[in-house]
């Protein structure tokens, strides 16, 4: 998995009733652009050190609208 500033996370819930997670890449430490990545989630406005797993996949900047913002 590779990303960049701008683009989104989303992260699938694992559970029945678990909500998907979507947040925004603000912080890239490897210039590769290989994780840990810092998200600032939609649903909490937080921003956390990601370690993305298999549930997550990245989204392009300009290429992808969270579904809290259609």
């Amino acid at each position: 998995m590779k990303a960049k500033v701008g683009d989104w996370i989303v992260v699938e819930g694992t559970r029945v009733g678990e909500p998907r997670r979507e947040g925004v890449v603000v912080e890239v430490p490897h210039a590769d652009g290989s994780p840990p990545y810092r998200v600032r989630w939609v649903d909490t406005d937080r921003a956390t050190l990601l370690f993305p797993g298999p549930d997550a996949r990245v989204q392009y900047a300009g290429a992808y609208t969270a579904s809290g913002d259609r």
